[in-house]
């Protein structure tokens, strides 16, 4: 094993476009890549593309007519068929969209293949993490779930284990349901409680079905929860499932709406916070997987101040070199902003809150904090049947 990690990139992923005015803006991958340079991250990881994903592995997820409806509404997307998700306000239909939609997943598919095979310990395609498109639909600005795509490659391969951890503010729907009943897959999603968000759901209750059952692992968090809160939620639950589960290989989703300045959801989460689970993350991997790891982007809509610092604090991570908090960011970067949004670019990779503290869950349980019975719930829901005490 190389032991370098792999940064998948192709600048085409950034015509993954769904117009003017749809939060999924593509500027926030074309400002991540170039932070990602402008502190000299991309000399520390193999840079690599991927051609886009074929039919036959598409179809290791999604159904034949699904794909059919999407190259269908990409070549003419004024016949955009809504009975398939494609053409409606979330996931508007635009030309090409087959094509960047195969192109992102290809790289989640390779990035899985390169960790199996051993190229690279960790890869990382942070224009991926589109978690929400499901077998025979779009849903959520997502049209094909990369991330479940490259689960299924994973054991197409021949892997026994796999887990899922994403910690999206939306619940990681797509995903979940494509590996319901299936036992090779623990899938971990710490997300806004779905009384409060899209897609309403990821309750605790939802533990899979069959051989599966407690192979799904939901965390409802409140609205308002904050650092200390998601670090404790994450901890309280994840570290625990995982060294049970032993998984061969850990694909984490590290949607970077969680942030307080995200304006779609309710969570007030820092940048900092953000990059302690990312350390987690690489931690677990490494505790629990033998350090292979597939890191993803996600959702994230503030896409000048929050998301291009978070997933680039996800590379340098990936790398071995982590970009310290109080790091400046270089001017060249800001200027880019400014030519690209007219915007005014954040200083720091921080949102001062480094470190960021957090109560661990050995040290006590108050019945009477909303978080805490969040917590409760899914470890009554799940650990139980996994063997392990609630």
């Amino acid at each position: 094993m190389s032991g370098r990690a792999q940064l998948m990139w192709d600048e085409a992923v950034t015509e993954y476009d769904f117009g003017p005015g749809h939060p999924m803006d593509p500027v926030r991958l074309a400002l991540t890549r170039k932070l990602i340079g402008a502190l000299g991250l991309d000399r520390e990881v193999h840079l690599a593309a991927a051609r886009p994903a074929g039919e036959s592995t598409l179809q290791l997820v999604h159904r034949a007519d699904y794909i059919e409806a999407v190259k269908a509404a990409s070549a003419d997307p004024g016949a955009a068929d809504t009975s398939y998700g494609l053409g409606t306000l979330d996931d508007p239909a635009f030309r090409g969209m087959h094509e960047a939609s195969a192109l992102i997943a290809g790289q989640s598919v390779a990035a899985a293949e390169a960790v199996w095979h051993g190229e690279a310990l960790h890869a990382v395609n942070f224009a991926g993490g589109l978690h929400h498109a499901m077998p025979g639909a779009a849903s959520g600005f997502c049209v094909y779930n990369d991330a479940a795509l490259a689960i299924a490659r994973l054991l197409e391969l021949g892997a026994e284990r796999v887990a899922y951890v994403d910690v999206d503010v939306h619940h990681g729907d797509g995903v979940q349901a494509a590996f319901w009943e299936d036992p090779r897959v623990l899938t971990i999603s710490l997300h806004e409680h779905p009384r409060t968000l899209f897609p309403q759901t990821g309750w605790p209750q939802e533990t899979g079905a069959g051989d599966a059952e407690g192979s799904a692992v939901n965390v409802a968090l409140p609205a308002g929860t904050g650092d200390a809160g998601w670090l404790r939620a994450f901890h309280a639950v994840v570290p625990e499932l995982l060294a049970d589960f032993r998984p061969q290989v850990l694909v984490t989703q590290h949607g970077a709406d969680t942030h307080f300045e995200d304006p779609l959801a309710h969570l007030a989460v820092s940048l900092d916070a953000q990059r302690a689970v990312q350390l987690a993350c690489h931690d677990l991997a490494h505790a629990c997987a033998d350090g292979r790891w597939v890191a993803l982007g996600g959702g994230g809509y503030a896409v000048v101040d929050v998301v291009p610092r978070s997933w680039t604090h996800l590379v340098g991570i990936a790398a071995g070199r982590p970009v310290e908090p109080e790091t400046v960011i270089p001017e060249s970067w800001r200027q880019e902003v400014y030519a690209r949004t007219r915007r005014v670019g954040p200083l720091r990779m921080t949102d001062g809150r480094w470190p960021v503290a957090w109560a661990d869950w050995e040290a006590g349980y108050d019945p009477a904090d909303r978080l805490d019975q969040a917590i409760l719930a899914t470890r009554r829901a799940v650990f139980p049947q996994r063997g392990l005490l609630a």
